[in-house]
């Protein structure tokens, strides 16, 4: 059985450099710790080899930029698809750091050679403006807490959401009521989104019992008790209307 070579980082040098002189650049390994050189005219470009795309890859590279502008990494063509998230978020790391990204297919007897990007200025402006509405989602979020009760970095752990949140605040009203109409949660200060936290039901914590008003169920009587910080909260700030005085 013919036995697999592992590569090594001087694999990629021979595609790299035949590619670049094509390209009329004159090319020199090793070169003040530099993996490659590139020369043309009053043009220098730098490349740094590794077997993976690595921090320390990445750290070496961004010290080149203190010569040039012109850096580029370069790693053999990764095994996994290259549309996954994975390699668009690693992409997008690179192209943030401004630097070039080569890859390297090292399978078969002609090595192939992809400039995948090449090392431009990063435009922080049009990225924010592209990702508005991610921005966007994050503040509805926040706005839609009343205070952080979840930890940072932890896992496996059930996420306490605006969206929990506002379900807890209605059953709240609801424990308090004993039964109330959508119209007359939202004057409590529920928002607009109570109609449809009643109807979809996603927790099993409401029960219709006639045209248009709730009462808690009994799933969501022992669900909501397992939060005490916000079932306090809520308590303590149940605002009192004429629909509510007339109701209770």
């Amino acid at each position: 059985m013919k036995e697999t070579l592992k590569p090594k980082e001087e694999d990629l040098y021979k595609p790299i450099q035949r590619y670049f002189k094509r390209h009329g650049y004159d090319v020199y390994g090793e070169v003040k710790d530099c993996d490659i050189t590139l020369v043309k005219e009053d043009e220098l470009v730098i490349i740094e080899l590794k077997l993976n795309l690595s921090v320390d890859l990445l750290i070496q590279a961004t010290k080149r930029q203190r010569m040039t502008e012109s850096v580029y990494i370069a790693v053999p063509k990764p095994k996994y698809n290259l549309r996954s998230k994975r390699w668009r978020d690693t992409c997008h790391l690179v192209r943030r750091l401004e630097l070039g990204l080569i890859l390297v297919s090292l399978n078969g007897s002609r090595k192939k050679v992809e400039v995948v990007m090449d090392p431009t200025p990063f435009d922080r402006k049009k990225s924010l403006n592209r990702n508005k509405r991610k921005r966007q989602s994050i503040m509805t979020e926040i706005n839609g807490r009343s205070g952080d009760y979840n930890i940072g970095g932890s896992t496996r752990k059930q996420i306490m959401t605006a969206y929990r949140e506002n379900c807890i605040q209605i059953a709240c009203y609801l424990q308090h009521a004993g039964e109330l109409s959508p119209k007359a949660l939202v004057q409590l200060g529920t928002g607009n989104k109570t109609a449809s936290i009643l109807t979809k039901n996603y927790y099993g914590w409401f029960e219709r019992i006639r045209r248009g008003i709730y009462i808690l169920s009994e799933k969501g009587k022992n669900e909501v008790e397992e939060y005490p910080d916000l079932l306090a909260y809520y308590r303590k700030n149940i605002p009192t209307t004429k629909t509510e005085k007339d109701k209770l």
